[in-house]
């Protein structure tokens, strides 16, 4: 049995985390997936919303399943141009300031022009700032220091940045040899990658589907909405396809596909569970479940707008979610085994 290729896999997933692609912002990562699976002859929409539709028929087709991951990312917004010519920032997705300190940004302005900055404390320095390790790490005391001479907040709208403008962070991506991807925005451009490359693999080599199956990547998961519409009456199984959350108490690690059984929505569809739990079985899959208490999916926001729908969580797991992100290959060979098994199920 041949599955995707995990290395191409990992390589595809290095050209989505270069992109930036704050939520609010995912036009141009949307558009790479679009030509990705317009390359393959897969029928494509986009919703109102951004997010992107892959359907392909299935021998029934009238029950269908829905498949979804995101590629919108954490971020920030220009919230302030303050006086000494430095920005505040306003976070987009759950994350904390300590998480991005130090790191380079890139702002884009209203015109598509992209200026380049540091997150720091305005207390960095240590030869001036006494409280500079204590001062604590927020919106008031954080600040973009922009790549360009500027000292007052006329000379930065002259650089054409404006309030509401998006901040992205570089994502310093690395493919090691001995597996291990380390990446900021691997929730969730892992799995984007995951599937893109099931994708490719069901229509090159013609594999037909049980069921006709949309694959939605959806463009607001990170401020709660992305996968909460779009789904047709005859979708009866929802399955998010997001990242394994992992830390004390947790069973998910980098090296396995995490099974979801609750998170913060409550639990996942029992049953759906156990199929995805049988499945990984007869397929010698390896895998965790877990619970993550401060999670939520597309697949919970669908269930929370209505649909009548079974619905899962599974993904790779991924050390140090919503910050320095980090996974290995064997993850995503795991995760990519139980997709391509579940696809085929009936």
């Amino acid at each position: 049995m041949t599955y995707p290729n995990a290395k191409e896999t990992v390589q595809l997933i290095k050209d989505l985390v270069s992109i930036p692609s704050p939520s609010g912002n995912t036009y141009e990562v949307i558009s790479f997936v679009e030509n990705f699976l317009s390359e393959l002859k897969v029928e494509t929409k986009r919703n109102r919303k951004g997010g992107l539709i892959a359907t392909i028929p299935g021998k029934d087709q009238g029950t269908h399943r829905m498949l979804t991951a995101h590629v919108d990312t954490l971020g920030a917004m220009v919230k302030e141009i303050k006086s000494n010519g430095r920005l505040k920032l306003d976070l987009i997705g759950g994350f904390r300031y300590n998480s991005i300190e130090g790191e380079y940004c890139e702002i884009e302005t209203a015109t598509g022009e992209k200026i380049t900055g540091t997150i720091l404390m305005h207390q960095t320095s240590v030869h001036v700032y006494k409280d500079a390790g204590k001062a604590e790490r927020n919106q008031d005391n954080m600040e973009v220091r922009i790549d360009a001479k500027v000292h007052s907040a006329k000379e930065v709208r002259e650089l054409g940045i404006e309030v509401g403008d998006f901040v992205s962070f570089d994502p310093r991506v690395q493919i090691l040899p001995n597996g291990y991807i380390k990446s900021r925005h691997l929730d969730d451009k892992a799995s984007v990658g995951i599937l893109l490359e099931l994708i490719k693999q069901i229509v090159t080599e013609q594999i037909e589907l049980p069921y006709t199956t949309h694959f939605l990547i959806s463009n607001n998961e990170e401020i709660g909405y992305g996968g909460n519409s779009n789904i047709t009456p005859e979708t009866v199984e929802y399955l998010a396809v997001d990242m394994g959350a992992m830390g004390d108490g947790q069973t998910t690690d980098e090296y396995t596909v995490s099974i979801c059984v609750k998170d913060a929505s409550g639990p996942y569809h029992y049953g759906f569970r156990k199929k995805l739990v049988e499945i990984a079985k007869e397929n010698d899959v390896d895998y965790k479940l877990d619970i993550y208490p401060y999670y939520g999916s597309d697949a919970s926001a669908a269930i929370r707008s209505g649909n009548d729908i079974v619905h899962g969580l599974i993904g790779p797991g991924i050390d140090s979610s919503h910050a320095f992100e980090r996974t290995h290959i064997s993850s995503i060979e795991n995760t990519t085994k139980l997709l391509y098994h579940y696809l085929q199920s009936s």
